[in-house]
């Protein structure tokens, strides 16, 4: 209850602090959509501290989705993350204005773990030919680790032992990024 109202503060501080600054310029050249429904976006300053997060109520692009107002000047990237994307936009803000850095946008493909009965598929499209770590566990062991590379589409399928019924993770480290995926069989 108390986190619901510490809630409600922060959005109430930051409406009234985004009315000061209501006439913000978002140049933005892409006119496709960029969200969709159910996307994770976060937003994050120049040394990596994460300055929003939320999950999209609605489809819509930039221009019509956030209003930067409340941004000091400086460089920020926005990390879009979608079922099978993150999609990295870097833009800048200088004196009200929302400038989009076209050359820095970015998008990393993420593994995709699908489990059938005992066995395990993970595929992962992999254009910007990086490694692709594998690790499966069995309660809190290790059972298997695999590093992949210098394909353009990875696909792997591995079989588990249908007799040692339980709880198992796939651990998938790709692009400085670590995926996790818990299932039971």
């Amino acid at each position: 209850m108390k986190t619901i109202t510490k809630n409600i503060l922060v959005i109430a501080l930051v409406l009234g602090t985004l009315s000061s600054y209501a006439n913000v310029n978002v140049n933005h050249p892409s006119k496709n959509k960029i969200t969709n429904k159910g996307d994770m976006v976060y937003i994050y300053d120049s040394e990596g501290v994460l300055v929003f997060s939320d999950k999209m109520e609605r489809n819509g692009d930039l221009r019509s989705m956030f209003d930067f107002s409340n941004l000091k000047n400086g460089v920020y990237t926005i990390e879009i993350n979608k079922d099978f994307e993150i999609s990295m936009h870097t833009f800048k803000i200088e004196n009200h204005n929302i400038r989009f850095i076209e050359e820095a946008k970015k998008t990393i493909h993420k593994p995709v773990i699908r489990t059938e009965k005992s066995r395990v598929l993970i595929s992962k499209l992999a254009l910007d030919n990086n490694e692709m770590k594998v690790e499966l566990y069995f309660g809190n062991q290790l059972i298997y680790s695999e590093t992949l590379s210098d394909k353009s589409i990875i696909n792997r399928v591995y079989k588990l032992d249908k007799t040692e019924i339980g709880d198992y993770t796939a651990v998938i480290k790709s692009n400085g990024r670590i995926y996790v995926e818990n299932f039971k069989i």
